[in-house]
């Protein structure tokens, strides 16, 4: 196992991530990695071809190692993939999935480095068999995203607990943005909304485990009784940016069946969250399990109100910043959404006590310099 800190010089890193998909867990290391960037490290990536993250990696000047699927680089690229690594002196692998974990196993049979893994899932299964232990005995470090994960991976992982450290998720705080009137009434425009609207928000990958579906039959329960309200639902629409399509045409049936096509608005992928974020009036993140909860601290960045689930490590995430709610139960969403319409004052000293909740725990530059201790630690 390789020891830390011995590094004479900054680490060079390599960034595992094999998913096709697109969400906050494959946003991240092109996150970190071009923040390290910045401060002078060299970072590279290993990714699936023709995937969002080797687009992503390659659009922040990470320069990538691309793979056809796993079983290729098992069976056929390791060899090669080592050799690409040595020639650029990478001495610490972080992995991002689980199933990343494997590869890193393997590189370290042929070659000493440095590996961590972040648990972004807070799995749940236990991984405690022979072929688990084996895979993680070589971890140096394993980081849970939450309190909550945290716990999940001390019952469900075969590593010791002085392996396993709890490391909040970061994102940029922006500076306050002074949209004008005319300003918002245009990007409002952009994405489909009505000039006075009061608009509910939501942010995330669409599929079930985001509550996008109770979320709208919530919507559905006040919309007669508010009729300036409008739901903007943020999320890509399409498989290589992560969406469930059968889960989305659930949605779009739905919105048909409750008569609301001019109330609710899909938006698709925003590069620019915090755009979107600018016209809500009220976030909603009724998530079922959330490990984490990337877009709540994007939304607290964004000075929001938030209505929450009482599941996950949300409630860790915003403590007392934000309304809670059963996220199975679209009656407590209503209900919540409606304190906010007609508490503006309430609505006003969430939002404010959210951002200065994120910008105290969640900056990513805390994040940044908290990580890098661990690379060298």
């Amino acid at each position: 196992m390789a020891q830390i800190g011995l590094y004479v010089n900054k680490p060079v890193i390599l960034h595992i991530c094999l998913s096709k998909g697109w969400g906050g867990l494959e946003m991240y290391p092109i996150r970190i990695g071009k923040e390290f960037q910045e401060r002078g490290y060299k970072i590279y990536g290993l990714c699936i071809s023709n995937s969002q993250v080797a687009k992503g990696m390659r659009d922040a000047g990470i320069e990538v190692f691309e793979i056809k699927n796993k079983s290729s680089l098992i069976f056929s690229d390791l060899f090669k993939l080592n050799s690409w690594l040595k020639e650029r002196s990478v001495n610490t692998v972080h992995c991002h999935k689980s199933g990343d974990v494997l590869v890193s196993a393997l590189l370290s049979l042929v070659t000493t480095r440095c590996s961590f893994f972040t648990e972004h899932m807070g799995i749940t299964s236990s991984k405690k068999d022979l072929y688990h232990t084996w895979i993680y005995k070589h971890l140096d470090k394993v980081l849970a995203i939450s309190n909550e994960t945290y716990q999940r991976n001390l019952i469900a992982l075969p590593v010791k607990k002085e392996k396993l450290t709890r490391l909040w998720l970061g994102t940029d705080i922006p500076k306050a943005r002074n949209n004008t009137l005319e300003s918002i009434i245009e990007i409002k425009k952009k994405l489909g909304l009505k000039s006075n609207s009061i608009t509910i928000g939501n942010v995330g990958r669409i599929c079930p485990g985001k509550g996008q579906k109770e979320l709208l039959e919530g919507f559905a329960l006040i919309a007669g009784n508010y009729p300036k309200t409008q739901l903007l639902i943020v999320g890509g629409l399409k498989i290589s940016q992560g969406a469930d399509t059968n889960y989305l045409k659930t949605l779009q049936d739905m919105i048909v069946e409750l008569g609301l096509e001019d109330r609710v608005i899909f938006a698709g992928f925003k590069k620019d969250t915090y755009e979107a974020l600018s016209i809500m009036d009220i976030v909603c993140l009724p998530n079922h399990n959330e490990a984490f909860g990337l877009t709540a601290i994007e939304a607290m960045a964004a000075r929001k109100a938030i209505v929450a689930s009482t599941t996950g490590a949300l409630p860790e995430v915003l403590d007392n910043t934000a309304l809670f709610c059963n996220p199975l139960n679209p009656n407590e969403i209503a209900s919540r959404i409606e304190s906010y319409i007609n508490d503006h004052d309430l609505k006003n000293d969430n939002a404010g006590m959210a951002y200065l909740r994120a910008k105290k725990e969640f900056s990513m530059e805390a994040h940044i310099s908290k990580l890098e201790k661990l690379y060298y630690k």
